[in-house]
């Protein structure tokens, strides 16, 4: 026997979030005449492949809803995030820098490993947030979902996700405020067993409990609640809709079980998510104003995890530097603002980030900012107007943590992409490896013995960027991972 909600689903939560958007100020549409501002939905995914929609290829799973928004946006294929885990991944896409200025270069965990690995506790509120430049032009803002830079495990003094420039948040067991936390339910399991990490245990705010299996939805039901309240006030929003989905572990619903096996379970969630997505989708593509005036993103926070998700003809997984743990599949949907040439088309030549999306975001929302990030504003870009790259190189350092992953042992330190061509190297510059991605996407060819010239080039940009960063425990850990194997 089994239920899906626990409670009714998270009404609890959304008449809190309703009651308070209306109430914070009642008069803002009277005051306030809509100027078209752009809304904003960035939905980030978690550690899903780069051939994880139907639209990217996958053959074993279909996700309709997203490749709807691909038939009538721009699929990129040369997109990256800024690191293979989801701390540090998140904290790019949030803030427009290298999450080594941060001090978050893996994912967070108690204080203790946190310490042991040179990683910071939780995002600095210095830091330069999207949502709070968007908040402070007059958007509405809402996070939904994972959050994962602070407020986890024993970690009970992080900011509130509200702090960081969100008007409303619910999240999960990576985040402080109101929280849905999952119940696994599994075939023949009584009772069903929680998976919370302690957050039930760090007060700041309301928590209800949720079969896992649904609780996607009830982020989807969140954003479109806020988004509705937003839309009747005339208001411009923001919003992050960040699944906790395709993470493990994987629970679809009871009847889609089946054999059980990782790769079954993961199919079942991807598909899950996508029909749960859609709702939001559904809510902006069928109002004739949200459908001109909002623009939607949707991409992975890291490559998949081994034995489920697949980053398609792409090398490697989440946690590495190659391709497919850093390479995610993104879907740009604005069609108010996009060509109908552009409309259903791919871009497989621009080469950009996740840092990236902040300026191209905040000029699209025609908000100016005196920060200097490291990203680029590429608004043409993302609107089909140009196919330009970002003009700088791509640099990553790997989670400290990670000298050995999975079946991976050894893995490079440091990488760099620069037009066609990818560098790793250790920290101190040993064992370059070069690959030519024009020829060799699948990084299976190593070129540096032939090309001296550009790696010596390659290594001096790729050292002096990471000494140029806030250093964390990387070199000692790995240190001792090497010395550990003989």
């Amino acid at each position: 026997m089994t239920s899906k909600y626990l409670f009714p689903p998270a009404k609890f939560i959304f008449s809190f979030l309703t009651a308070s958007m209306l109430t914070t100020d009642e008069s803002w549409a009277d005051q306030h005449q809509s100027d078209q501002k752009l809304n904003i939905i960035l939905v980030f995914i978690d550690d899903m492949g780069w051939g994880d929609f139907s639209c990217f290829g996958n053959t074993d799973a279909e996700t309709p809803n997203i490749d709807r928004l691909a038939q009538e946006g721009i699929a990129f294929e040369q997109f990256y995030v800024n690191s293979p885990i989801c701390s540090p991944s998140r904290v790019a896409i949030s803030t427009g820098q290298y999450p080594q200025r941060w001090g978050i270069t893996s994912y967070l965990n108690n204080r203790k490993s946190n310490a042991v690995r040179g990683v910071r506790d939780w995002l600095d509120l210095n830091a330069p947030m999207l949502a709070r430049f968007l908040h402070d032009d007059g958007y509405a803002t809402g996070h939904f979902g994972k959050w994962h830079m602070g407020g986890q495990r024993d970690v009970h003094e992080a900011p509130l996700i509200t702090d960081y420039g969100f008007d409303e948040s619910i999240t999960n067991f990576e985040g402080l405020g109101a929280r849905v936390l999952p119940l696994k339910y599994s075939p023949g399991t009584q009772p069903p067993v929680p998976h919370n990490l302690g957050s039930h245990t760090l007060g700041h705010g309301p928590v209800i409990w949720h079969d896992r299996a649904f609780v996607t939805e009830t982020f989807t039901e969140a954003a479109v609640a806020f988004a509705k309240v937003a839309a009747s006030r005339n208001q411009p929003f923001y919003l992050n809709l960040w699944p906790d989905d395709v993470h493990t572990p994987m629970h679809p619903p009871l009847h889609k079980w089946g054999d059980g096996s990782k790769r079954h379970l993961y199919l079942q969630v991807l598909e899950t998510m996508d029909t749960q997505l859609g709702v939001l989708f559904d809510l902006v593509h069928n109002d004739k104003n949200l459908r001109h005036n909002t623009l939607i993103a949707v991409c992975s926070d890291n490559g998949p995890e081994v034995g489920f998700g697949s980053a398609g003809h792409l090398r490697g997984h989440k946690a590495t530097l190659f391709e497919g743990g850093i390479r995610s599949s993104l879907i740009v949907w604005a069609p108010g603002r996009m060509d109908k040439e552009v409309q259903g088309t791919r871009n497989s030549s621009s080469i950009f980030s996740a840092i990236d999306l902040v300026p191209s975001l905040l000029s699209v929302a025609d908000v100016d900012t005196s920060v200097t990030f490291d990203g680029e504003n590429l608004e043409e870009t993302l609107l089909g107007k140009s196919k330009a790259s970002r003009s700088q190189p791509l640099y990553f350092r790997r989670p400290p943590d990670r000298e050995n992953f999975r079946h991976y042992k050894g893995l490079p330190d440091l990488a760099v992409r620069d037009g066609k061509w990818k560098l790793f190297c250790d920290y101190d510059g040993a064992n370059p490896v070069l690959y030519d991605l024009s020829k060799d996407p699948a990084e299976t060819t190593n070129i540096a013995s032939n090309n001296g010239n550009i790696v010596k080039r390659l290594e001096a940009q790729l050292l002096k960027w990471n000494a140029s960063m806030p250093a964390d425990n990387g070199p000692e850990l790995g240190r001792l991972a090497r010395a550990a194997k003989k």
